[in-house]
């Protein structure tokens, strides 16, 4: 069997679109497995280049293949793109083979192909690289898992959480393991991730459903929905999206933060950090703490007492 790959530099947005697009496997033969890859961690994640996409395939792809591709990359247009021949290997494996098992804290994350760790006193969540957005690979969400594990040494009490724009369930799952008996929830703006968060719920051990130690996975837009604001209010409130929009949640985020809560947020480069501090700073949060990986930041806020006014 041949075994190709083509590979096409974009932004971040561009490789989630690409992977999630739902009619790419529709082909005259073999479907490609896409994934996609971050290339350079220090980079603005929509400039392009900063990510990539690795189709494989089972034939060379032709013309038609490529122009599809490509006409799915913006940024890529006018780039001439070549298929490579990959060795008589395991192609699906292959793809996969470059996202090692990463540390975070107490957490291991790895994917199926890779091994847990043996380690004591390591929880371990095996996540499919297929699912590249929220493996843990990025600095954004292992500086998350870093900022909750430290939480919790510090003895921080969560009673009720919720992740937002959630991706594979990773950072929700982490946090039920950390606060088992809260009350978990879970949203993302994308259809797709609901049977992925399923899927990995599943894969992992966590319990699914509306009851304390069970996480409730949603489709929604922000917070702008009517079951996400009934769980309200969260003592920790998760968001590992990008700058742009956890500014335009501030306000929404606050009304659905209890008194003395706290949201971890990331998904932003530290040049963007003391803008997001400064949106939450004016809807009544203090910043606790800044973790920086690399260009990335992950802020740690407080919400000031007072009285719980409702939801958003």
């Amino acid at each position: 069997m041949d075994n190709w790959k083509v590979t096409i530099p974009c932004t971040l947005a561009e490789a989630q679109a690409v992977t999630e697009a739902e009619d790419i496997d529709e082909a005259a033969f073999g479907s490609p497995s896409l994934v996609a890859s971050e290339v350079d961690a220090y980079a603005d994640p929509q400039m392009p280049g900063s990510w990539a996409i690795h189709g494989y395939f089972t034939q060379k792809p032709d013309a038609r293949w490529i122009r599809r591709l490509r006409d799915l990359v913006p940024s890529a247009d006018g780039l001439r793109l070549k298929p490579e021949r990959l060795p008589e290997d395991d192609w699906v494996t292959m793809s996969q083979s470059g996202l090692e098992p990463i540390r975070a804290g107490r957490f291991c994350v790895h994917t199926p192909e890779m091994p847990a760790s043996t380690e004591a006193g390591i929880t371990n969540f095996c996540i499919p690289a297929s699912l590249a957005f929220g493996t843990g690979h990025h600095n954004t969400t292992r500086g998350c898992l870093m900022m909750l594990d430290a939480m919790k040494r510090r003895g921080h009490v969560v009673r009720s959480h919720i992740d937002i724009g959630t991706g594979t369930g990773l950072l929700a799952f982490a946090a039920m393991h950390l606060w088992p008996r809260s009350f978990a929830t879970a949203s993302d703006i994308d259809p797709v991730c609901g049977p992925a968060v399923v899927d990995n719920a599943e894969a992992n051990g966590v319990a699914l459903g509306q009851r304390p130690g069970a996480l409730a996975m949603f489709i929604a837009e922000g917070l702008d929905d009517a079951d996400l604001q009934r769980r309200a209010p969260y003592d920790l409130v998760i968001a590992n999206i990008l700058a742009g929009p956890l500014i335009e949640l501030a306000g929404d985020i606050a009304a659905v933060t209890a008194p003395q809560g706290q949201a971890v947020l990331s998904g932003l480069l530290g040049t963007q950090a003391d803008a997001v501090s400064r949106a939450y700073r004016m809807v009544g949060f203090r910043l606790a703490e800044r973790l920086d990986l690399g260009d990335w930041t992950v802020l740690r806020l407080r919400k000031r007492g007072g009285r719980w006014t409702g939801k958003a």
